[in-house]
């Protein structure tokens, strides 16, 4: 008698033949044509809510397959439109499924690719494109026919009419044609990307575009559908699932309860007809962006793709399709191991056998790595969770793999010198990249931090001290691997007149590294400005009437601090320097003026690339914005102090602002 255990009981209809015994969803849909081409393109617009719905993570049962049409599909077999077009959505749905499941990132969302014995897998939707293909023919003569003379489709006795009514017709054929050729153009878009090593990349980003195209046709149609409907207001028409503002015919979220999860099914509402073109329009996007990538094998680059992806929070089906691109038989694209990306990164060639293709921590480091972008996939809060948690295998590996390769150097390295076995020399410049990656990760856990709003303004003081030795360490690191390459280059074009160097790979990590120092040097700045503003009474300090100061940095920054980063006692160290911090010690100013200027320098660098362009001059404006205030702060002790991020995501602008 619970109502909340009563809503898994209510239902219209107790079995699906039930529903179809009381005429629920009739074949055809209405005696009358018109009525009935109506009734269709209701439930085309319905079934793209729907499928909508479960993208974002709910049940298979209580949206997609809600539709009866859909559920039995051969009941329409008459019909060829209906069924060819219920056939070609069932098949979207296993090719979604597929694509997540083989991602593995399901676990993110609830119940997306749960299907409780639905009649998922059948072998006649892989016919549903063949007949969808001679439906759209069909429609495509009549709408020729109706362009050419209006006469002809009263006339002409081989063409089936769609409805009764001449004046109506092209326009309904419209409506169908952009609805078919939408969902033709996403399954064979979905089919593409899914080719090995990115071979249908370029064909799916056609199919992409057609897609948005037809979007853009259906939501033009809306007008034309809405004409006789005058009862309802405009508002309820916008979150209608109809672009009609009807209600569709054949639909009952009720009928699959005994299908559904061990709990009482949930109440779902549904997107509305726009808001489902919304979100394909933004799902098609970021497959395009993905097509557009340039599948280089250089790690620098998979990762800033990633992050920039990660940028428009793309949704659950475009981060599949991403991991898998990357991510293939356990190599990058599918093309190449890791060691052979590790090694592009360092300028070093492992092309020769020297065993490490078969070493343990190479094949440890393989694992790490794919684990790495699989985690970069998901969703943000999913994601910094999980980069908490690796940065301790991380160190592990780190640790194991430096005595080991001590030892190795210590036995061996006169040997290899003689003979010209390069492995432990190898082994010893991938474990000083190793120690770049883990801060790299160390970085990536903060900043995502600040999206998820994790930090309150008092605690930015710490969180920026905490960053600014982050990013001190990476760029070293990032400087150090500079050094080989430039070395190895070298000496390679030294034994090699005719070789030539990579100055592309050298420029780009060389820019890295400044781009590393620029947001060091604010981190730094943001750190000192703070603690002297705290120091002086103008800024909150982090102490509130629950945690103290040090049991919050534990729980920001706990699982750095298992990691080893920094290696000594941080929270002691963050205290000892900033305790003093005030507003008239000069450095201060030098690293936002540093800042600036590494700023100027990098955009000439980046001229060709306009979203790092776009991240340099937010940097460079939080370096001025900060600097005027400071000037200010020092005149006037008395001004009123917050912190807005309008220039950058993840480093703050000081808003000054009289009491």
């Amino acid at each position: 008698m619970d109502p909340k255990m009563n809503s898994g009981m209510v239902s219209t209809f107790y079995s699906i033949d039930e529903a179809i015994e009381s005429g629920f969803a009739p074949v055809p849909v209405s005696s009358d044509s018109t009525v009935n081409v109506q009734s269709i393109i209701d439930i085309m617009d319905h079934l793209l809510a729907c499928e909508a719905t479960w993208h974002m993570g709910h049940s298979l049962a209580q949206t997609v397959f809600s539709c009866i049409y859909v559920l039995r599909p051969e009941r329409t077999s008459s019909q060829a439109l209906l069924h060819s077009y219920c056939r070609v959505i069932r098949a979207t749905c296993r090719a979604v499924v597929s694509v997540v499941s083989d991602a593995r990132t399901n676990e993110e969302e609830d119940l997306f690719t749960m299907t409780y014995g639905l009649p998922f897998s059948g072998d006649e939707d892989a016919k549903g494109l063949l007949l969808l293909n001679a439906v759209e023919e069909t429609i495509c003569r009549q709408l020729r026919a109706c362009k050419a003379t209006r006469r002809r489709v009263l006339e002409d006795a081989e063409l089936e009419r769609l409805q009764t009514n001449p004046h109506l017709e092209e326009s309904f054929c419209k409506a169908l044609l952009c609805r078919i050729r939408f969902r033709k153009h996403f399954l064979h878009a979905l089919n593409c990307m899914r080719r090995p090593q990115g071979r249908g990349l370029e064909l799916a980003r056609k199919h992409i575009a057609y897609c948005i195209s037809e979007l853009d046709s259906a939501l033009e149609s809306a007008e034309f559908l809405r004409l006789d409907i005058v009862e309802n207001g405009q508002s309820e028409i916008d979150e209608s699932t109809t672009a009609s503002g009807r209600s569709p015919i054949g639909f009952d979220p009720t009928l699959n309860k005994r299908l559904s999860a061990p709990t009482p099914p949930r109440a779902i509402k549904l997107l509305s007809w726009k808001k489902a073109i919304d979100y394909y329009v933004k799902l098609l996007h970021n497959l395009d962006q993905i097509c557009v990538f340039s599948l280089e094998p250089d790690l620098d680059v998979v990762l800033q793709f990633v992050i920039q992806f990660q940028k428009s929070r793309p949704d659950l089906v475009a981060r599949a399709h991403l991991q898998l691109l990357l991510v293939q038989d356990g190599k990058l694209y599918g093309r190449d191991t890791f060691l052979t990306i590790c090694a592009r990164s360092l300028a070093l060639d492992v092309s020769k056998n020297h065993g490490l293709h078969t070493n343990e921590y190479i094949l440890q480091l393989n694992q790490l790595m794919i684990n790495l972008l699989k985690i970069l996939c998901a969703n943000t809060p999913w994601q910094r969770r999980k980069l908490g948690k690796i940065l301790n295998d991380w160190r592990v590996f780190h640790v194991q793999m430096g005595i080991t390769v001590g030892q190795m150097l210590q036995q061996d390295s006169s040997r290899a010198s003689k003979n010209g076995d390069k492995s432990v020399v190898i082994l010893n410049h991938i474990y000083g990249w190793l120690d770049e990656q883990i801060n790299w990760v160390a970085i990536r856990f903060l900043m995502l931090g600040f999206d998820l709003d994790l930090y309150s303004s008092s605690e930015y003081c710490m969180v920026y001290w905490y960053m600014y030795i982050i990013l001190w360490k990476l760029a070293e690191r990032a400087r150090f691997r500079v050094l080989i390459v430039v070395n190895t280059e070298e000496r390679k074009a030294k034994r090699n007149k005719e070789y030539s160097r990579d100055m592309a790979r050298e420029d780009r990590i060389s820019l890295w590294v400044l781009f590393l120092q620029c947001q060091t040097c604010l981190a730094q700045g943001l750190a000192v400005m703070i603690a002297a503003l705290r120091n002086e009474g103008m800024c909150l300090k982090s102490q509130g009437p629950f945690n103290t100061e040090n049991e919050k940095f534990i729980q920001h920054f706990e699982l750095l601090q298992k990691a080893s980063l920094p290696e000594y006692d941080a929270y002691e160290s963050f205290s000892g320097s900033t305790s003093q911090a005030r507003l008239d010690y000069l450095p201060m100013y030098e690293y936002f003026h540093d800042a600036q200027k590494l700023a100027k320098d990098i955009k000439v660098g980046y001229a060709n690339n306009p979203d790092k362009l776009a991240e340099v001059r937010g940097l460079e404006q939080v370096a001025e914005r900060n600097i005027v205030a400071v000037n200010l702060f020092c005149q006037d002790r008395s001004l009123k102090v917050s912190f807005e991020f309008t220039h950058h995501p993840y480093f703050a602008t000081a808003v000054v602002r009289r009491t």
